[in-house]
């Protein structure tokens, strides 16, 4: 809980990838993948419950023997156009009619195993102290605004018109983007919304780049691999 409130996590955990297979149960570093961020959820203390929902027999027998809740989701909900809002509504809907409910949701995708209970903490608190209605994780820009190009019938040009893309990177405005690690919503709010989980008043924390790596292909997973071992050796 934080203050009075209750907080639950919600770890959403399809069967089907095509850019690894079985993704978030793929061995990292020792572990299922899933199992990172499952392990990361207890141990917050803000955080009351910690479900994933899948589609997946195979994914519900690991989350659970980690200590997560689970919760089967409907095929439809599974597929690779489905959007997650859906999903955070089948799932809240779920415990209403069980009478469980509560005030702020987390989101946390299985593929960024190195947000850390701090991160997640940070978040929860951000929205309560601040009466927010959403909060997310940002890390700084991977490619500034400012150096963005467009192309138009072979002509290349600055994405934004009148800036100065060879500025030093000193020189340039500060640029963020979602890093994908949390978000943190009330519940009341989230339930009106359509698509959006990032809705009225926002607020954001920022992550370092090393901790902001979302798993989506092969090689994001060997550069995890590989900070890991390193981190481990530093030890």
């Amino acid at each position: 809980m934080v203050g009075e409130e209750k907080v639950m996590a919600l770890i959403p955990a399809r069967g089907g990838s095509k850019s690894i297979p079985r993704k978030n149960i793929v061995n990292l570093y020792g572990k299922p993948l899933i199992a990172w961020t499952i392990e990361t959820a207890l141990n917050t203390p803000e955080i009351d419950k910690v479900i994933v929902s899948t589609d997946d027999l195979e994914i519900a027998k690991v989350a659970s023997e980690y200590g997560a809740e689970v919760q089967m989701r409907p095929t439809e909900l599974a597929t690779d156009t489905s959007l997650v809002i859906d999903t955070m509504h089948y799932v809240i809907n779920e415990l209403h009619q069980e009478q469980d409910y509560y005030t702020y949701i987390v989101l946390l995708e299985a593929t960024a195993p190195f947000r850390t209970v701090e991160d997640i903490s940070n978040c929860i608190k951000k929205i309560y102290e601040e009466s927010l209605d959403s909060v997310a994780t940002f890390k700084e820009a991977e490619l500034n605004p400012n150096r963005a190009w467009k192309i138009k019938d072979g002509v290349p040009a600055s994405f934004i018109d009148g800036v100065i893309p060879w500025l030093p990177r000193q020189q340039l405005p500060e640029a963020y983007q979602l890093n994908g690690a949390v978000y943190v919503t009330k519940i009341e709010a989230l339930l009106k919304s359509k698509r959006e989980i990032m809705i009225g008043k926002i607020g954001a924390v920022t992550m370092p780049k090393e901790r902001s790596i979302d798993i989506d292909d092969k090689i994001d997973l060997l550069v995890a691999e590989l900070l890991l071992k390193n981190n481990l050796k530093s030890r």
